[in-house]
């Protein structure tokens, strides 16, 4: 299913009648990951982006308490507008569900990162396939070896990328195209062998499925915002809420204007 908005699909999200991936579902429209912690754990977490910001750029914070979106959208609400929810107890994944209600507290915090779904747009624009939406499939997602820096209570800690594959003359297009979008997780963090950063097997991806990688065809990885995830089965944080990978919040704002130019 395609919606025209990102207003549209975060109804249809809020109604549970949209319960799929999230790219290519709005074209057009900024997409988020999402990251809710207790507020006594938001400033370590706020650092932990601003010094990994490849994998965690911070496109939204919300007041403690307060679920609203204002900046991504004017109406968005992050306990219900995400087809799928990820909730983490002191390191540990212990459920996905469709909503959070039930879950928020007064003292939680929101944070809305960039996606790499955002910049897929301008990827098709310039006549760039992405496989994982031929195959209809989630983005294939990875644990690699580069470590994200610690602040405070957040360790140091794995970084996850996303894969699209291309031909060398696609993916020096590609690079070219996405690091103008800095907000979004911007150029490649890798080009080419995925045993480089600690990937060993391509076809067998930690979050989201394996996409066929044909003949002459290079894997080209960028940071993802599945990495504070990670982040949180190290650091042990009481409570933390995410999406579920490939599950993202999807706002109002153009998917242009988070390139350069915008």
């Amino acid at each position: 299913m395609v919606y025209r908005t990102g207003s549209e699909l975060r109804a249809a999200a809020r109604s549970g009648a949209f319960t799929e991936h999230t790219s290519g579902r709005a074209p057009g429209y900024v997409q988020a990951n999402l990251v809710v912690l207790p507020r006594d754990w938001a400033y370590d977490f706020l650092v932990f982006a601003q010094r990994n910001p490849k994998p965690c750029p911070v496109l939204e914070v919300g007041e403690a308490g307060d679920p609203c979106t204002s900046v991504l959208a004017d109406d968005g609400d992050v306990r219900t507008d995400i087809p799928l929810y990820r909730v983490y107890e002191h390191g540990e994944l212990v459920e996905e569900i469709p909503e959070i209600t039930s879950r928020w507290r007064d003292d939680l915090v929101f944070f809305l990162l960039g996606c790499s779904f955002t910049f897929e747009r301008a990827l098709l624009d310039a006549g760039l396939a992405l496989r994982h939406q031929d195959e209809n499939r989630n983005v294939p997602m990875y644990r690699t070896n580069i470590i994200c820096r610690g602040a405070g209570r957040f360790l140091s800690s794995p970084m996850v990328v996303s894969m699209r594959p291309y031909l060398p003359r696609d993916a020096i297009r590609a690079v070219e195209i996405t690091r103008e979008f800095p907000g979004v997780h911007g150029s490649p963090v890798h080009i080419g062998d995925p045993e480089h950063i600690g990937i060993s097997r391509i076809d067998r991806p930690d979050w989201g499925d394996s996409v066929s990688i044909r003949s002459g065809e290079m894997p080209v990885f960028w940071a993802c915002g599945i990495t504070p995830q990670l982040a949180a089965l190290v650091s042990k944080p009481p409570l933390m809420i995410t999406h579920a990978p490939g599950y993202m919040f999807v706002g109002d704002r153009s998917d242009y204007a988070f390139h350069l130019s915008g």
